[in-house]
């Protein structure tokens, strides 16, 4: 009886250092995701204000564009870079199975830096004290939220799908009101838009989480934490540019 009860106890120590194990793996891979994360939002922003600053020269009539602005603001280069990280993106999405680790890293700093690019032209419409304001509450809201999608007990899976129906549903009426130009539908798609990436973020975070696995490799497990990285980072960014047009105040 009591050799049956010291293996009994052996046993349950022995699962009680595999939870642990498990529990410091997935905090150590979440750490990565949360890493990666806040490192292309820096390169973003940076990239942002340098290309901004390069751009656009002040002159006693206003602003005016450098040769560097004219290109990327004013000719047909534009829509290259407006482009740009959609293709990054659909190469890390539907690539990232032949990708090794270190191209997926590489792409994904990449695709980090030409968004910067591609965003700077917010400068010109808001001003930087409203796109810092901004910036943090887009932070703090997003901070909440992906720590609640950690956290919680509750099955998010089902939110999945009513997501992605109200995403497609915005981006349809983005183009809509490309032709329409109306105002009050455009305070529509902000608000649904804010109300779409802020449930995606606590519905991604979750799903990256349940993501992990301990007996990955080193390649796979870094691959995914990169990809669960790019998911948040289009979850922020999309919910600060839609916070943007309440919270932004425009250029005189």
């Amino acid at each position: 009886m009591a050799n049956y009860d010291q293996e009994r106890l052996h046993q349950v120590e022995l699962g009680r250092r595999g939870d642990m194990a498990v529990d410091q793996g997935l905090r150590s891979y979440m750490l990565s995701v949360y890493n990666y994360m806040a490192g292309a939002l820096a390169l973003t922003g940076l990239v942002a204000m340098l290309a901004y600053n390069a751009a656009v020269v002040e002159t006693p009539a206003g602003l005016a564009f450098s040769a560097f602005g004219q290109a990327i603001y004013a000719s047909p280069l534009k829509w290259v870079v407006m482009l740009a990280p959609l293709g990054f993106i659909l190469v890390l999405s539907f690539g990232i199975q032949k990708l090794s680790l270190s191209a997926t890293q590489l792409l994904f700093w990449a695709f980090a830096g030409v968004m910067g690019l591609s965003l700077s032209s917010i400068f010109l419409i808001y001003t930087g004290e409203s796109i810092t304001t901004t910036f943090f509450v887009t932070a703090a809201a997003f901070g909440s939220l992906s720590l609640y999608g950690y956290t919680t007990k509750r099955d998010l899976t089902g939110m999945g799908s009513f997501l992605f129906m109200g995403l497609i549903g915005v981006i349809i009426a983005m183009v809509v009101n490309l032709f329409l130009q109306s105002s009050a539908l455009q305070f529509a798609i902000s608000v649904i838009g804010v109300l779409v990436f802020a449930g995606l973020t606590a519905y991604d975070t979750q799903r990256i989480k349940g993501m992990y696995y301990e007996g990955d490799s080193v390649a796979a497990a870094g691959k995914k934490a990169v990809m669960g990285a790019l998911s948040l980072y289009l979850d922020f960014i999309n919910m600060f540019m839609f916070l943007l047009q309440f919270l932004g105040s425009q250029r005189s």
